[in-house]
């Protein structure tokens, strides 16, 4: 490959520092859009036909002195990760890196809302005002229901108490001030899981789905949280070369457009390894002369602990 040396980490730092993280911003949004495509019959654990995304957010964290620009506590830095994912191949289809101090709700504001699609969200995506902008644009949100949320019943319809349902109501707003906000009726599922026996109470606006797949669907939002531990663990994106704004994005995007890299390789080779066991066979032979394919196919890697990293590094 003609590498003499490994390449200081000065040199990467000046690299990111100076080269914009747009244009792999950009790399990554045709990625994601190819990956999508191939993903667009993908199965994520619930049957519907309906697209469905999960939205969320991750901190990582930052040394305020070095990273001076990541406001996030008086004497700690951070940069959030606000995540779009589609659940149908668990594909990151919107990606919004801010400093710390941006709220979680902020998002819903610069989200190209898609009528028809469903969008999973914790509590702390529950302002009222914001979800009957989703209602207006006919899109459906799943959430959790705050537990001092003041709601009216109007009226419950049957449900099924073997499979884990309380209730399923139609419910109003009662607080003036927010019901202005949201004058529309509710509906609010109760269910109360039966592998870890704790009860939920869910909030949507979709009337037509079964309460049952409510709580399924809801559930499925765990993926976005799966996505960020991978981000995390194999990516490296804990530790950045170059302490600017500039370079932190750069390699956030780097690391999020391998992600889809390897998505994208594991579906048009029809791999039956999961993207961690990929990755790791790649990690490893990186300037073998051989194909792809072949490489993975060498020999089946037993070891798919996704707890655990072990990556080697290809500058030591």
């Amino acid at each position: 490959m003609g590498i003499g040396c490994a390449p200081s980490r000065n040199t990467l730092a000046n690299a990111n520092a100076v080269r914009p993280w747009q244009m792999w911003e950009a790399f990554a949004q045709t990625l994601i859009a190819q990956a999508r495509r191939l993903y667009a019959d993908e199965p994520f654990g619930v049957e519907l036909r309906d697209t469905v995304y999960a939205l969320d957010a991750t901190t990582i964290d930052l040394c305020l002195s070095l990273f001076p620009w990541a406001q996030f506590r008086r004497y700690k830095g951070a940069v959030k990760l606000h995540t779009l994912l589609d659940l149908r191949g668990a594909i990151p289809c919107k990606v919004i890196i801010t400093h710390g101090k941006v709220h979680d709700v902020n998002i819903l504001d610069e989200l190209g809302l898609e009528p028809g699609a469903i969008y999973l969200m914790d509590r702390g995506y529950v302002d009222f005002g914001r979800l009957y902008r989703m209602e207006l644009a006919k899109a459906f949100f799943v959430t959790r229901a705050k537990h001092n949320a003041r709601l009216r019943r109007l009226y419950s319809e049957a449900v099924d108490k073997t499979a884990g349902l309380k209730f399923d109501q139609t419910v109003v707003l009662e607080n003036y001030a927010v019901k202005k906000a949201y004058p529309d009726k509710l509906r609010r599922v109760g269910y109360r899981d039966q592998e870890t026996n704790k009860a939920y109470v869910f909030l949507t606006n979709n009337f037509r789905l079964p309460a049952l797949t409510i709580a399924q669907l809801y559930k499925c939002r765990w993926q976005v949280e799966l996505f960020f531990k991978w981000m995390k663990q194999h990516l490296r994106i804990k530790k950045f070369y170059g302490t600017s704004e500039n370079a932190v994005k750069t390699q956030i995007w780097i690391a999020i457009s391998t992600y889809v890299l390897v998505a994208i390789m594991k579906k048009k080779l029809q791999l039956s390894y999961s993207l961690y066991t990929i990755l790791q066979i790649l990690s490893v032979m990186p300037f073998e002369k051989m194909p792809i394919l072949q490489a993975l196919s060498l020999e089946k890697c037993t070891n798919e602990d996704d707890s655990a990293c072990r990556q080697l590094n290809l500058f030591d």
